[in-house]
């Protein structure tokens, strides 16, 4: 997949997003946008897209609205806590673009995504809460902007339909429970099949019964590496 990822207000080219998205085998172009002209990183960044025309844009926060301000076509947008009241003219959001939100933002308020959403009348679904903090540089937060990507890319992605009809959007799988994982009871050695939500971060531990044997156990989730979510359980108490 080739993606165009704008990055923010004095961040640095070939930060940890982009980094990332290269890592999972995508060609990522990142290019150095002005920091004091947001026309000029408008047109930079126009520039580059009409040059690679690339699969999907991605922009981050300050980026986020230059994504938003240019002729992208109908390209997808994946905006990370995009600055659109800030800076730019644009207050619509395009009808396959999704927004990548802390709530916890401690920069661009989340209620700035939802208003957006509100003067877009658009449904609830493009906007997916996750991280901690307005980097949204935190493993989930990584892995569910990837797989954002994806879903707008793909012809059958979930994201892309999100939005035709109240049926459908109430239908359709929410973003944050991005996929089922399995762990081994180890009371009684059957699989157990259970969502993830990623959401709720990478590094995770809570309690769960078993459906088959109820027992209590431990379950842990993180993600490894290469962004990969892995899961273990562990008894909550000695049962020999």
């Amino acid at each position: 997949m080739k993606i165009l990822f704008l990055h923010g207000w004095h961040s640095a080219v070939g930060g940890v997003k982009p980094t990332y998205l290269k890592d999972q085998g995508n060609e990522v172009i990142n290019p150095a946008l002005d920091d004091d002209d947001f026309e000029a990183a408008v047109r930079s960044a126009q520039a580059e897209y009409d040059r690679q025309r690339p699969d999907v844009v991605v922009g981050s926060s300050r980026g986020g609205a230059v994504a938003m301000n240019i002729d992208s076509h109908s390209t997808p947008l994946v905006l990370l806590c995009p600055a659109w009241k800030r800076w730019g003219h644009t207050t619509k959001l395009k009808l396959n673009a999704v927004i990548l939100h802390s709530r916890l933002d401690e920069v661009i308020p989340f209620e700035e995504s939802e208003e957006l959403l509100l003067k877009s009348k658009r449904s609830a679904d493009a906007l997916i809460e996750v991280g901690g903090d307005h980097r949204l540089a935190d493993a989930a937060s990584l892995s569910v902007m990837w797989w954002a990507c994806q879903e707008l890319v793909s012809p059958d992605g979930l994201l892309i339909h999100s939005d035709h009809s109240s049926s459908d959007a109430s239908d359709s799988q929410q973003p944050d429970a991005l996929q089922d994982a399995s762990y081994i009871c180890d009371a009684c050695g059957e699989e157990i099949v259970i969502p993830l939500d990623l959401s709720e971060g990478g590094d995770q531990r809570y309690v769960e019964d078993c459906p088959v044997c109820c027992r209590a156990s431990v379950i842990h989730v993180a993600i490894n590496e290469n962004g990969e979510p892995e899961v273990w359980a562990e008894p909550e108490q000695d049962y020999e």
